[in-house]
């Protein structure tokens, strides 16, 4: 069997939605956010917090790794590292990034982006206060960094095996677009 021919014979889209996109959904992306993590974690989604962050390399091409969210508020969705990482170097030259959440369970993803702004200097020490003495002790001092992406845009995928797809899209701008 081919590679192709493989890949084509994987089911997708095999999760259960919890239900459709809301028909009166709340006027903030993060509360909805919140909603769907929740539903997330109840449907049982192994890491439910995992995400792919995407930034901008120095080279110009996209970066991606998996990290864990932080928090999530009015404020922005939160991640974490080092300032001296590649990810810390690529957001000091660009700071605007995408995160991406996939829950198969519950045939949903969440997609932010926007620019990414840094959390003041006692929020990050907190932050890295709250990990383990190991991971402390790994971190060179004053190295630590906690961001916000503040989102230009956060989109609400619901999937479906027939792939008649519902999206809903919260704008900067205050506009929401059912797609």
């Amino acid at each position: 069997m081919s590679t192709r021919d493989l890949l084509r014979s994987l089911k997708a889209l095999t999760g259960t939605a919890p239900g459709p996109l809301p028909a009166d959904p709340p006027a903030r992306a993060e509360d909805l956010f919140l909603v769907w993590l929740e539903e997330a974690i109840a449907a049982g989604v192994p890491e439910p917090h995992a995400m792919t962050l995407s930034t901008l390399g120095t080279d110009g091409v996209p970066d991606a790794r998996v990290l864990i969210l932080k928090d999530v508020d009015a404020r922005g969705w939160a991640f974490a590292s080092t300032a001296s990482s590649t990810k810390g170097l690529q957001l000091a030259a660009a700071p605007a990034a995408a995160l991406t959440f996939w829950w198969p369970q519950v045939v949903r993803s969440v997609r932010v982006r926007g620019r990414v702004v840094e959390a003041d200097a006692a929020e990050s020490r907190a932050d890295l206060a709250a990990r383990s003495a190991s991971a402390r002790a790994e971190v060179a001092d004053g190295d630590w960094r906690l961001w916000r992406v503040v989102p230009d845009a956060v989109e609400f995928f619901q999937g479906s095996p027939d792939r008649r797809h519902a999206r809903l899209v919260y704008e900067a701008s205050g506009s929401l677009r059912r797609c």
